[in-house]
Parts: C-alpha cells; structure tokens; sequence
C-alpha cells in the first residue's frame, strides 16, 4: 500500500509502531503520535483519528516487469539484499500470522494470495489461483464496473475502473501484453491501462484502490467479502 503523508497541507511522516491489528501492520506518525491502519490507510487512535491518507495507486511485481514500463524509474534499494526471501518458511506454512485468525472462513486456504477490493461496504477479493485461470476479469462492485488483470508471470495484479467518457467498456484478451475493448475495438497495455491504439489511443483507465493479502488477513478485516470464482459456484 502506498499513501501520499500529506494531510491538511502538512507533511507528516511516519514510522512503525510493533502494535498489530488482526495481524496488520500499524503505523504511527512521528508529529502527533497517532496510530494508522496500514490496510485501512486510517488514523485509529489519537489525535487524527478517523483521518483517512490518499491513497496512491502502486503494483506489487518484480523488477524486471517495472522497468520494462518504466526504464527511467528511481529505485530505492533499502534492507534485504540476500538471494533468499527470509519469509520464505513463513509462507510455506500454515501459520496465520503472529496472533491467528480472527475468525474461520475455509472458502479458500489460509495462505492463499487474494487481490482484495474494498468501496464503501462492500468488498471482494480475487484468489490467485482464479486469476491464473482467468487473468482478464470483467465484474463489478456495487456500482463499480471494475476491470482485473493479472499478469502470471509477473504475479502482477491491477484492478481499473471500466468506465470511461461516460461508457462501460467490456475486455478481453488481445495478446500477451495487451487487452481489447469490444465496444470501440481499441488496444490497451494491459497493466498500465493505457489504449495504445485505435479510437481510445492515448487514453487510460482509472485505477481502483487495491491490496495483495493473503486470505486469513484479507477476510479478518472485510469478513463478509465475496470471493470471485467460488461464491459463484456454490449453491
């Protein structure tokens, strides 16, 4: 999750906390000392509480998939260096994070990855292993006709808002790398949103606030959330 630290025209900037909250990381600004949801993005306790951070769109995906759509970008390279992921027995485990679950939902495997989707109320959350299936998804929550796409290779998963110059376009696949929209046959990069070519060339989607989370965190705070691709299917 990236956010803008700009709050009122002030910039604040911010620090760990060791608190937890249903094994989600909790920030605390160094100015007031107020606690921050890290997923919620949201001051929960002091000063500010109640203060939500803008959030800034961001991709979990690997180096080599950021610079090909980006040769110029700036990297900070910070902590880590080694060839192994030092979480790497942690993910292969059972393990619920530090405290456990804060409730049981078994319609996906605890460790499962899910790209999760929160607007007002509602919530749903997208499992890796559906979007290995299907990696161009057309859906919709509440009123938000979104767009997933997820990039297998990569482990890249954005999500877009399907709506532009007042239309609601549909997607599919076009190419490795690419989509096409049925309405006005346009071509679009699939992970930047932008038509490449034809009558929308030039011309991007929005991008819908999203997470990466395994599915233990993801349900404990959003517990009535849909899961795509297997709420579908049961009876």
């Amino acid at each position: 999750m990236v956010y803008s630290r700009q709050i009122n025209d002030q910039e604040y900037t911010f620090g760990v906390s060791g608190k937890l909250i249903m094994n989600v990381l909790v920030m605390y600004d160094r100015q007031t000392k107020t606690l921050w949801s890290q997923l919620l993005g949201e001051a929960v306790e002091g000063p500010l509480k109640g203060t939500k951070l803008e959030y800034l769109p961001s991709w979990q995906t690997t180096w080599a998939e950021w610079k090909a759509l980006h040769p110029d970008t700036l990297a900070l390279r910070k902590g880590y260096y080694g060839s192994r992921d030092p979480y790497f027995d942690y993910y292969d485990s059972s393990r619920s994070g530090v405290i456990g679950q804060s409730h049981r939902d078994d319609r996906l495997y605890v460790k499962e990855f899910v790209i999760g989707v929160a607007l007002d109320d509602l919530a749903v959350a997208y499992p890796f292993s559906v979007l290995n299936e299907q990696p161009v998804i057309n859906d919709a929550l509440g009123d938000t006709p979104l767009l997933v796409v997820f990039d297998e290779e990569s482990v890249t998963g954005v999500v877009f808002d399907r709506r532009l110059g007042g239309q609601t376009l549909t997607f599919e696949s076009a190419g490795e790398d690419t989509l096409r929209d049925q309405e006005t046959g346009s071509l679009w990069n699939k992970l930047s949103g932008e038509a490449l070519d034809g009558p929308l060339a030039g011309q991007h989607l929005n991008r819908v606030k999203s997470t990466s989370s395994f599915w233990f965190g993801w349900k404990d705070f959003y517990p009535h959330t849909r899961v795509y691709g297997v709420d579908e299917q049961q009876p």
